[in-house]
């Protein structure tokens, strides 16, 4: 008789972007539904898409039941005294280094049920492994103390308490499993997590160091991120305004350009916001503004389904520009839909509609903003006038986008340069790369679209491994043409840990940062399929 195969119940295993729902559900039920204290789902992308080897999840029988966290730093950052939002950069793992000489150890969770089965153990071995398979020096991480709160006026003083601890006079649980697990305490860290009451803000500073490293020496062996190590294509098409009869003869001027893009060898072919406005001219009659929405939105599903089956039959990755699409609530928002070559269709909402698009359209504003992950990377989008509200873009980066792209549709000269210099200064201050694509020409019979300009560009940060007036590539204002720039990704990673300015690791993590108010709900996937 043949053995039977079975399979462990408990294992652990690197996390991937599919678990970030069930990550985020598990901090919420091992922090008690407190949000102060879990991570964002946002964040959680962030660190996936920064230092994927260094995130991990234990599994029951496919249900995710732990959750460890962690990046790479150097060791005099991780090592000075710190807060968390510091460190982390709230907790984005912004200041992964792959230079670094140090594991960080951002956050381990386990499912209050399974707290009998070794998993944290199991989450610690798993950190401990990489820490030797990368050469670090050691591990270092800010530890709670649940029982501090409890315990400070009898015992006097944090110091007192921790060194009670180490006594075995008093029982922390989280502290001493730490010291079990052979974790050194090095000092105090006062303010480390404010919204930690058991704590009370304090954390105890500590560190694993490597058996196999001398403290003088470090060995990097950092795996190397494939997808840095290729240049990303980039067409963005300038594109004209131009009356057609039917939505064939709109979707074929579409495939034309995704052709020409493709036929390049194109990662990515970008179009201007709101491009599907042609549609407008097959209408028998001039609509009302109100009225050309609501008859644009009627082609949201055709649109949505040729244009996916455009980047699967090309094999390219479509940012489609934007259009009028109606939510469930039935309000209608300016959509950006990104159609990725593998067939996933990826939704950004416009956060904030022009008071034309408000005015006469009556477009609401979206509510949630995410990095979308590609197979060229993460990525993100901001519609227009989107690139005019720093935050956004700084929240993207946080979370790991590395190319923008923004889809415009400015009616003259001044219009188009204020989105063109704020894109400029998004590239700049998060050492990010900026794709703009705008329209071209006009429709005179469709209302509020009159007259366009547009100059769409490729843009770069503003140093030595980039073009050098911080433009990659651009077009002829006016005219309907495409624009193609490589983008160098390992360049950007360059920039950032030795670039001549560092925008994103000299932050100031201790006295700003953007927190997005409005938490998505727990079932809702923000990367998930538009109309699947």
């Amino acid at each position: 008789m043949a053995a039977q195969q079975y399979r462990a119940k408990i294992h652990v295993r690197e996390a991937t972007p599919e678990d970030v729902p069930a990550i985020h559900r598990l901090l919420r039920k091992a922090y008690n539904n407190d949000d102060m204290m879990a991570e964002t789902p946002e964040a959680l992308r962030g660190a996936l898409n920064r230092f994927p080897q260094g995130q991990f999840v234990a599994l029951w029988e496919d249900r995710v039941v732990g959750y460890c966290s962690t990046f790479v730093i150097r060791s005099e950052v991780a090592l000075r005294a710190h807060t968390y939002a510091e460190i982390t950069g709230n907790g984005f793992a912004a200041r992964h280094d792959p230079r670094g000489d140090m594991l960080y150890g951002m956050e381990v969770a386990v499912d209050p049920d399974m707290r009998s089965k070794r998993i944290g153990q199991r989450l610690y071995n798993a950190r401990k492994e990489l820490c030797e398979r990368l050469g670090l020096k050691g591990i270092a991480f800010g530890g709670r103390m649940p029982g501090l709160a409890r315990r400070l006026r009898k015992v006097g003083s944090v110091e007192a308490y921790v060194e009670a601890v180490q006594k075995r006079q008093i029982r922390d649980s989280v502290l001493h499993f730490q010291l079990r697990n052979g974790f050194e305490f090095q000092r105090v860290l006062p303010n480390y997590l404010p919204s930690d009451r058991q704590s009370m803000g304090y954390a105890a500073l500590m560190v694993w160091h490597n058996p196999n490293v001398p403290d003088e020496s470090v060995v990097r062996t950092m795996p190397k991120d494939p997808t840095l190590e290729r240049a990303v294509r980039v067409c963005t098409v300038q594109l004209k305004m131009r009356a057609v009869s039917s939505f064939s003869e709109f979707i074929a001027n579409v495939e034309y350009f995704t052709e020409v893009a493709s036929d390049y060898e194109a990662d990515f072919v970008v179009f201007p916001e709101l491009f599907t406005l042609q549609l407008l001219s097959a209408e028998p009659r001039k609509l009302s503004p109100a009225d050309s929405i609501e008859a644009l939105t009627n082609y949201t599903e055709r649109f949505r389904d040729q244009m996916r089956d455009l980047a699967v039959a090309h094999n390219i990755n479509i940012v489609g520009g934007s259009h009028p699409t109606k939510v469930a609530n039935g309000e209608v928002r300016n959509v950006a839909y990104l159609f990725g070559r593998d067939g996933a269709v990826h939704a950004q909402e416009k956060i904030h509609p022009t008071p034309n698009e408000s005015f006469w359209w009556n477009i609401t504003g979206g509510e949630r903003l995410s990095a979308i992950q590609t197979d060229c990377g993460p990525v993100g989008i901001l519609i227009c006038y989107d690139s005019e509200f720093p935050e956004l873009a700084r929240h993207l980066v946080d979370q790991g986008a590395v190319i923008l792209f923004t889809p415009f549709c400015t009616d003259e000269r001044q219009s188009y340069l204020r989105v063109r210099y704020c894109a400029q200064a998004r590239a700049v201050e998060n050492q990010c790369y900026v794709v703009l694509s705008g329209n071209v020409g006009n429709l005179p019979n469709v209302e509020n679209m009159d007259i366009q300009y547009a100059q769409s560009c490729i843009l770069n940060p503003c140093d030595f491994p980039f073009a050098r007036d911080g433009i990659a590539a651009d077009t002829t204002p006016n005219a309907e043409m495409v624009a193609f720039a490589d983008l160098h990704l390992d360049a950007l990673m360059r920039a950032r840990n030795d670039g001549t300015v560092q925008n994103l690791k000299d932050r100031r993590f201790d006295l700003y940062s953007v927190n997005w108010k409005k938490p998505l709900p727990e079932d809702e996937e923000p990367d998930a399929a538009a109309g699947d």
